[in-house]
């Protein structure tokens, strides 16, 4: 008998919870929210906002506001410092850095014990459960899962408070029992410097009976690059056999899916994606044949969606999740047991089931290009090109940018078409100045980019004259309040303008 065969039936249970989803998603985020209310009514923001007072989501939503990073950065930074019951109750020691806001380079999301247990952890739990559901006959426990993080390092001089990626806060604190069956070593995965990293995984696991994987698609990747380098071999499954799922999540998996496919041919390879983001755990694809995921809606987090045409407004509706519509796309704005209160995240989704509710990642609020997790927006390029230009005596007229998707050596880059009324003398000094300055001004962006190991250096193509209102007037879209899509997150507007840049 098979280990994973003894240890499935420890989320049958979980599997029946699940199927309440369907009927009484309405009843499970009223539980929410009267638990996230009630546990923070003595906080400085529960008593700021009367959380002792209110009986219903309406009481919720007419008192609190809706809040951007900007607006709970202060509380946030006090937390930092070692303030307790601010947002949350007690002391919050983690903070997941994430990618910055138009005034700051990083963001540090909270992430309280309760957040950790209840929303990260349950959804990793989740992922299983829903995958041993959808695969009887799998033997993913009898073997090992590899799982990828980043790197954490002190918060200010709080004492044990950290802050770092979200992976480095999961594997921190992970149970010791799951430390049996993880690789790499803890070391190893906490480690800074990705290259170094990336080699001592390849090494530490290519002897290992490895059966699953967990990670982001482009840095998994690189890694899976590197253990064939090392074991000489041409696939993947010829260097683990019994390898059968990759749990994917952070950026799309679109762009990687046919690399994977060819390093990995084995047929009973599965992909699983996950939204698991600093701000919380949000799905689960529940269904193979659906890209669709399963919003996870018995978690400590509260669901509150704007309609995207109303994005912006001075009152927009804002509707709890009964109030969604299929086919409609919604800014998520959501309030967690991290402290988070009717916090925009910055996604945008679409439902395409209300029993369960299922949704797609429709995008972010902002234009943006996050194709290898550097979650790069408008306001990164606006400033790194103003920079650029007053170091060169360049113009710029208009641009786009886009990602160039890896290739079969995991290699990967931005490609920037700008049209100068000014030129630079030198193309590639303004875009060496110009990747400097994204890589202050984004540490996510930077990250990705350190030693060229996932992200290479920019490239900057030069338009024609007139090229971009060309385009716009063959799209019937030149005037008016018509514009060239600055950021893009796929490559299809820049292979429509580089057809027309001759």
């Amino acid at each position: 008998m098979s280990i994973t065969s003894i240890v499935k039936r420890a989320f049958i249970s979980r599997q029946k919870e699940l199927g309440r989803y369907a009927d009484n998603a309405g009843e499970l985020q009223d539980e929410v929210l009267k638990y996230l209310t009630e546990s923070a009514k003595d906080t400085e923001f529960g008593r700021r906002y009367m959380f002792s007072n209110m009986k219903s989501y309406s009481d919720f939503a007419e008192n609190v506001p809706v809040n951007t990073y900007e607006e709970l950065k202060t509380d946030i930074d006090r937390m930092r410092h070692g303030s307790a019951n601010v947002l949350w109750p007690g002391v919050v020691k983690w903070y997941a850095k994430s990618s910055g806001t138009t005034n700051d380079k990083s963001k540090f999301i909270p992430i309280s014990s309760d957040g950790l247990q209840h929303i990260h952890y349950q959804g990793g739990r989740d992922a299983v459960t829903l995958y041993l559901k959808n695969n009887p006959s799998s033997r993913i426990f009898d073997g090992k899962s590899l799982i990828l993080g980043g790197s954490h390092t002190p918060n200010y001089n709080v004492h044990n408070s950290l802050v770092g990626d979200l992976s480095a806060i999961l594997i921190e604190n992970i149970n010791p029992l799951a430390n049996i069956v993880r690789v790499p070593k803890k070391a190893t995965a906490l480690l800074s410097d990705f290259e170094v990293k990336r080699d001592r995984i390849a090494h530490e696991t290519v002897d290992k009976n490895v059966t699953n994987l967990s990670g982001v698609p482009s840095w998994m990747l690189s890694v899976l690059t590197r253990v064939l380098e090392i074991s000489g071999k041409s696939t993947i499954d010829q260097v683990w056999p019994n390898l059968e799922v990759f749990f994917h999540g952070g950026v799309a998996f679109t762009p990687y899916r046919k690399q994977y496919e060819q390093i990995i041919p084995s047929g009973k390879m599965h992909y699983m994606e996950t939204y698991n983001a600093s701000e919380g755990f949000f799905g689960l694809q529940d269904d193979p044949s659906d890209p669709a995921m399963l919003l996870m809606i018995d978690y400590g987090i509260f669901y509150e969606f704007i309609p995207m045409e109303e994005f912006g407004n001075e009152h927009p509706t804002i509707v709890p999740l009964t109030g969604v519509e299929t086919g409609k796309n919604y800014a998520m704005v959501i309030s967690t047991s991290c402290g988070l209160w009717r916090y925009i995240i910055g996604d945008t989704v679409k439902f395409t089931s209300t029993n369960p509710y299922k949704f797609v990642i429709t995008g972010r609020t902002k234009s943006f290009i996050n194709a290898f997790g550097e979650e790069l927006i408008v306001d990164n390029a606006e400033q790194g090109l103003e920079w650029a230009c007053s170091q060169t005596g360049a113009e710029v007229l208009e641009y786009t940018a886009a990602p160039v998707f890896m290739d079969g050596n995991a290699k990967c880059r931005h490609q920037w078409l700008i049209e100068f009324s000014k030129e630079p003398e030198n193309i590639e000094t303004f875009g060496q100045i110009l990747d400097k300055k994204l890589q202050e001004l984004n540490s996510d962006y930077e990250a990705k980019r350190y030693k060229d190991i996932t992200l290479q250096h920019l490239e900057v193509v030069k338009a024609r004259k007139d090229l971009f209102n060309d385009w716009l007037k063959s799209k019937g879209k030149l005037g008016g309040q018509h514009k060239v899509p600055r950021l893009s997150n796929s490559r299809d507007i820049m292979e429509q303008l580089l057809t027309f840049n001759k």
